[in-house]
C-alpha cells in the first residue's frame, strides 16, 4: 500500500485474550496478562495456540506483499519466525499461497500456525479448494480455514452446504478449525448465534477505519462471541493505512488489547522494521491494557 511504503506501516487486524480453567466446576479468567506479541494464546474452544501477533499477507488484497517480491517476502517471514511469531494469515484471494509456501520451505510444520480462507459458495468448490490449498501450501493440514468475506446476514442458512463440507474436512483432519470473516455488520451480528464457528475474524480498531460498524458496536458483538468460547481474531488493527505515526498505532493496540475479547490479531507487513516496531509497541501497550484479563467464557467450566 502506498501509505505504508511512505510512512512505514500496513494494515491488519485483531487482538488478544484467553481464558483457562483449573479443576472440576471451576471457572476462571486468564491468570496471566499478555506482555509480548510472541506470547502464545489459546484460540477459544479450538485449543489452537497461535501467537498474539500474526503476520498478515493481505494488505490491499495482498498487492502490497506481492509487490515486494518473493525474496523480500521470504526475508520478512524468516525475520518474523526468528523473533518468535508463529501465526501466518493468508487467503486464496490474496494470491499469496505460493509466497507463503516458499518462505516456509524447510521450516518444521509445528513451528507455525497457518490460517487461510476460501471464497467458495458451493460445497464442491470448497472441497476442491481445501485440497488445492494443502497442495499450494505444502501442508497436510490447515490450522484455521475461514469462509471469506461474508456480506449477508443470512449466511448461516445460505452457506450451510459449504459449512458442512468444511466440517467434513475437520473430521478428516485436513482442517483444525473453521470459521468466517465478515464484511458488514449484519453478517457479523449473525455470527453470534452460529455455533458452527470455531473462529471469527473481525475488523476492529478505535478509529472505525475499514470496519463493519462503530467500534463500540462491533466490540459488543465480539464480546458475545468470546463469551461463547469462540476464537476471536482481529484484523484492520492499524486500519490498513498504518495511521499517521506510532502514537496512533500504540493507541490502537491499547484499545484492542484492552477489550478483553480479542484473542489475537493479524497485521499486514512489508518489512522487518514494521514487525520490530509493532512488537515493541505491543510491549508498551500490554501493561496499560487492564481489560485483557478478560471475562470467563461459556464452556470454560469443567462438569
Amino acid at each position: 500500500m502506498s501509505k505504508i511504503t511512505r510512512r512505514g506501516f500496513l494494515s491488519g487486524a485483531v487482538a488478544a485474550g484467553a481464558a483457562a480453567f483449573i479443576g472440576p466446576r471451576t471457572l476462571l479468567a486468564a491468570t496471566a496478562r499478555v506482555t509480548k506479541g510472541t506470547d502464545l494464546i489459546t484460540l477459544g474452544k479450538s485449543g489452537l495456540k497461535p501467537t498474539l501477533l500474526g503476520l498478515g499477507t493481505g494488505t490491499r488484497g495482498g498487492s502490497e506483499q506481492l509487490a515486494i517480491g518473493q525474496t523480500a517476502f521470504t526475508k520478512m517471514v524468516r525475520h518474523a519466525l526468528d523473533r518468535g511469531i508463529r501465526y501466518i494469515d493468508t487467503a486464496d484471494r490474496y494470491q499469496t499461497h505460493l509466497f507463503v509456501r516458499l518462505a516456509l520451505k524447510g521450516v518444521p510444520r509445528e513451528r507455525y500456525f497457518i490460517q487461510t480462507k476460501t471464497p467458495a459458495r458451493h460445497p464442491e468448490v470448497a472441497k476442491a479448494d481445501i485440497n488445492r490449498f494443502r497442495r499450494e501450501l505444502r501442508v497436510d493440514y490447515i490450522d484455521s480455514l475461514l469462509m471469506h468475506c461474508m456480506t449477508e446476514g443470512g449466511w448461516p442458512t445460505d452457506m450451510r452446504p459449504v459449512m458442512d463440507e468444511l466440517e467434513k474436512a475437520k473430521e478428516r483432519g485436513h482442517v483444525k478449525a473453521v470459521g468466517i470473516s465478515c464484511h458488514g455488520f449484519p453478517p457479523l451480528a449473525a455470527a453470534v448465534g452460529c455455533d458452527w464457528c470455531d473462529i471469527q475474524l473481525a475488523r476492529i480498531n478505535p478509529f472505525g477505519m475499514h470496519m463493519d460498524g462503530k467500534p463500540d458496536k462491533v466490540a459488543a458483538e465480539l464480546k458475545k462471541m468470546h463469551a461463547k468460547g469462540r476464537g476471536v481474531i482481529g484484523m484492520k488493527i492499524f486500519g490498513e493505512t498504518g495511521y499517521d505515526g506510532p502514537e496512533k498505532r500504540l493507541e490502537a493496540l491499547r484499545y484492542v488489547l484492552g477489550l478483553g475479547c480479542v484473542d489475537c490479531f493479524t497485521i499486514g507487513f512489508v518489512s522487518p522494521n514494521q514487525i520490530d516496531e509493532t512488537l515493541g509497541l505491543i510491549e508498551k501497550a500490554a501493561p496499560a491494557s487492564v481489560g485483557w484479563l478478560g471475562t470467563p467464557r461459556a464452556g470454560d467450566a469443567a462438569a
